[in-house]
């Protein structure tokens, strides 16, 4: 089982407020949360801002279930990379005594992972991962390339903690820019600073730093390192309930890992294209919002509203 992180005394406060005021709804699961109306309401509004922003883009629409097959996250190496964050689903695969079995233990609060076979599916770790086999099935990319909004899609990562903004089940905004490799570096260094914009338009205190991929084991520090080195990913962070500040936006450069994988290529022998994806945490960004602004959505600052159009 994923070690359990308790909360700072602060992030434990922060959760009863969001619990008794009825924005976050408990599950009896750690990082597993409903969502009120007022919660949603400032969700749904800065997820509505970041597409009001990318409109000069352009971008191409997706959307995709918060399901991947299975053979996906094994192509792209994820299992080594993340072992301690994947979802994988199971199903039952069994005959009537076995699902009276099953059922008896289940109500017993015991074990029945017996009963239960491996699908073909696992859990949607990251919006951006359908994007990547979809782009390459259409065959080599025109000059230029393609940018894709994958939309708000719900993702999973393996990691129960008390702290209210490291959930285990939540929606990331994720554009992705695929094309030749100075065109994507472009399009990464453009969106880190309109990014930061955003954000602080809405009165948080936002900046970017290089970071690096939560990366498994004595070889995922090597890559961590190098990813730091390379200055491959950027993370936006904002003071949320501390003690340090919490990640709310990152970018990382891909290079030509997942366009290797797939085949994405670029037209008239423009060689193998190179990725990189922008993804917003929506909920850490609402976390940030209510512990910055109060939990009274209507009490917040007009310039606030108005950005976000809540007014």
């Amino acid at each position: 089982m994923a070690e359990f992180r308790p909360g700072s005394p602060d992030q434990a406060a922060f959760l009863a407020d969001l619990l008794d005021a009825g924005l976050l709804i408990d599950s009896g699961v750690p990082g597993v949360y409903g969502r009120g109306a007022g919660f949603e309401r400032v969700r749904w509004a800065f997820d509505a801002l970041v597409t009001r922003a990318t409109v000069e883009d352009g971008p191409e629409r997706m959307a995709f279930p918060p399901v991947l097959p299975r053979r996906n996250l094994e192509q792209i190496g994820y299992l080594k990379s993340f072992p301690h964050l994947a979802g994988s689903i199971f199903s039952f695969d069994g005959d009537e005594a076995q699902a009276t079995e099953q059922e008896e233990r289940a109500s017993r609060h015991e074990d029945w992972s017996e009963f239960q076979s491996q699908t073909d599916l696992v859990l949607t770790p990251a919006a951006c991962y359908p994007v990547y086999p979809a782009v390459a099935a259409r065959g080599p990319l025109a000059a230029g390339g393609v940018t894709v909004d994958a939309g708000g899609s719900y993702v999973f990562r393996h990691e129960p903690s008390g702290d209210p903004a490291r959930l285990q089940m939540f929606h990331q905004r994720e554009i992705v820019r695929i094309g030749e490799p100075e065109t994507v570096a472009a399009w990464r260094d453009t969106w880190r600073d309109r990014a930061v914009g955003l954000l602080r338009g809405v009165g948080l205190d936002a900046d970017f730093d290089v970071a690096n991929d939560p990366f498994f084991g004595r070889s995922g520090r090597l890559l961590a390192r190098s990813q730091r080195a390379q200055e491959l990913k950027f993370e936006v962070q904002v003071q949320i309930a501390g003690p340090e500040p919490t990640a709310v936006a990152s970018f990382n450069y891909h290079q030509d890992h997942f366009s290797s994988t797939y085949g994405i290529a670029m037209a008239n022998g423009g060689g193998v294209a190179h990725t990189a994806c922008l993804g917003f945490g929506l909920e850490r960004i609402t976390l940030a919002l209510l512990r910055t602004h109060g939990l009274d959505v209507d009490a917040w600052p007009a310039p606030v509203q108005e950005a976000l159009e809540l007014a």
